[in-house]
């Protein structure tokens, strides 16, 4: 089953569109081994609310060795929990240099079934990732108008429209119901949601920035296909940090931010 295909079962089945980030930041606890405590439980309590979990690349490589040890034991228990696991990495290069980001982060026991990936490199620059995605049965989620606010400075001006017309193209190539070729669109822009869900018909739009960055649930529907499927809105800090490091905190966080997805798309 392709990670398109297992994120929307999972979303039908559970009624949940909450992708949970997993961004353990060192400074918050006493020691790696608290980190990959912590980490572990919120990635356990939290499962039965979240379409698909979502490490966050960067905290882990801060650890050096250990981060990339616990980042394999989060995917592997993600794995044992039914999780499809997006590893947010936003990687891009060119030539060879891609195919070898490409091996690294989507295929092994480390790596995510989908991968964020940068496209400003170029186009040609995706087709690694495309490539190696498509023959895992895996995902990419391509970087159309992210989060921050400082996005404008290069995505304004048509890029972003630019970038989800070449992940439409890519996707025309696949006969599925969403296809392996995903956009990053902020949720933060909820008055650009609607065009881009028209304009990327059959790309799993993944949604940063509920909770901590403001944005809210109730701003979010227009990123979704009839039936509440085709999208993914993530919170990382929103859950894992939801109360200092009470895990019980996180599991009423992802709850509330499903049901209030849910309740939007009812």
């Amino acid at each position: 089953m392709t990670f398109a295909q297992a994120v929307t079962d999972r979303t039908r089945a559970l009624q949940t569109r909450l992708c949970v980030g997993l961004d353990p930041r060192l400074d918050a606890y006493r020691d790696a081994a608290h980190l990959r405590e912590h980490t572990l439980d919120v990635l356990e309590a939290t499962a039965p609310y979240a379409a698909c979990v979502k490490p966050q690349l960067a905290f882990y490589e801060a650890l050096g060795l250990d981060g990339l040890r616990i980042l394999e034991e989060v995917c592997a228990a993600a794995r044992t929990l039914g999780l499809p696991v997006l590893l947010d990495a936003k990687r891009g290069d060119i030539g060879s240099t891609a195919q070898a980001y490409a091996q690294g982060w989507l295929t092994g026991r480390h790596a995510g079934a989908a991968l964020t990936v940068n496209p400003f490199l170029g186009f040609e620059t995706l087709t690694p990732f495309v490539d190696t995605a498509r023959a895992n049965g895996g995902a990419v989620f391509v970087l159309v108008k992210t989060s921050n606010p400082g996005q404008a400075d290069l995505q304004g001006g048509g890029i972003s429209e630019r970038v989800a017309d070449e992940i439409t193209r890519l996707n025309a190539q696949e006969d599925a119901e969403y296809a392996s070729v995903g956009a990053v669109v902020g949720a933060t822009h909820p008055g650009d949601l609607a065009a881009f869900r028209a304009r990327m018909p059959r790309a799993l739009l993944l949604l940063p920035g509920l909770g901590a960055q403001g944005a809210t649930a109730a701003q979010l529907a227009p990123a979704f296909d009839p039936g509440g499927t085709g999208a993914l809105a993530s919170a990382s800090r929103g859950v894992q940090y939801a109360s200092g490091l009470d895990v019980r905190a996180s599991v009423d966080a992802a709850r509330d931010f499903r049901n209030a997805l849910n309740s939007v798309l009812s």
